[in-house]
């Protein structure tokens, strides 16, 4: 499958055929890198890492998965750019897009990273924006696939505040590879309508489901129970709010008794609040993949980079 020259930028741009693409080229890195097998796909490319938000996973990732497949990553920080404020987004843009062979962004809002993408005539990335976090969707599909050994039928729930970025991506990704997907939250906290009627349609032509719901029942029957932060970053002045209206959604033990299956797992995207959407217990048993979802991070971002910018 050719990707060359395309962005990442959000799932909803990607049919199920490429996105289960990306997973298993993920995958096959990953068996390679076991292996102490590297590549040189991205030799002699310069790749520029934006980061307007910390990052533990994602600059890391995009680092190391860089430097294994032989590109040299250079991190900018935001506060370091003109990004829209002495400089337009669009020119910062044209003139990366004339240094650089590949740029990565994270940051809050969605438009900068579509501006890039449009304006800098190379590959770009979206490492986060307030709406999306597509790479971090994509290492969630391969835990699942690696520790299930298939997708398609699977399902998947998701608990707390569910109209974050990564609820969003987990609502398109899981919808477009025909994975069910469920939405527990206090109503307040819902997906928007309109992606969630989308999803909807998405889901209808892959043969799953979408529900979006504040009874805890849509754990039933679940193969992966995941969550999030209650407050994502940039939120902090809503905590006391999201934990009154989240804490009946924190998993834990019973929750996971609730599903009637003893093989269902557990993940969260990281950085986790323990004690609060997740108790210890949960966090720390053997049924998390919490960890080999934050290494997957690193498998799904390098197969990214080498099917939208490499030399195979």
């Amino acid at each position: 499958m050719d990707l060359k020259g395309r962005s990442f930028l959000k799932l909803l741009d990607f049919t199920q055929e490429e996105i289960l693409y990306l997973v298993d080229l993920a995958i096959e890195l990953k068996e390679k890198r076991k292996q102490g097998i590297k590549g040189e796909s991205l030799k002699g490319k310069n790749i520029a890492l934006i980061f307007e938000k910390p990052s533990t996973r994602t600059r890391c990732a995009f680092t190391i998965g860089a430097q294994d497949e032989g590109g040299i990553a250079t991190y900018l920080a935001g506060s370091e750019l003109q990004l829209g404020e002495k400089e337009s987004i669009e020119d910062t843009a044209r003139v990366l897009g004339r240094m650089f062979d590949g740029i990565e962004f994270r940051g809050f809002d969605h438009d900068f990273v579509e501006a890039l993408a449009e304006y800098s005539g190379v590959p770009v990335w979206n490492g986060l924006t307030d709406q999306w976090h597509p790479t971090q969707l994509l290492a969630t599909l391969m835990t699942m696939k690696e520790h299930f050994g298939y997708l398609k039928g699977l399902k998947l729930v998701y608990l707390g505040d569910g109209r974050n970025n990564v609820a969003n991506s987990l609502l398109v990704g899981c919808a477009k590879v025909g994975v069910d997907i469920a939405i527990a939250a206090p109503k307040k906290l819902w997906p928007g309508k309109e992606l969630t009627e989308t999803c909807e349609g998405i889901a209808k032509e892959a043969g799953s489901t979408v529900t979006v719901s504040d009874s805890l029942d849509v754990v039933e029957g679940a193969d992966i129970l995941y969550t999030d932060v209650w407050y994502s970053m940039g939120e902090e002045k809503k905590e006391q709010e999201r934990i009154r209206l989240a804490v009946p959604y924190q998993v834990n033990a019973d929750l996971m008794k609730r599903t009637g299956k003893s093989t269902t797992i557990f993940s969260h995207c990281l950085p986790a609040n323990k004690g609060k959407e997740v108790t210890e217990e949960v966090f720390e048993s053997e049924a998390s993949k919490v960890f080999d979802e934050a290494e997957n991070r690193l498998h799904t971002i390098k197969a990214i980079m080498v099917a939208t910018l490499g030399d195979r």
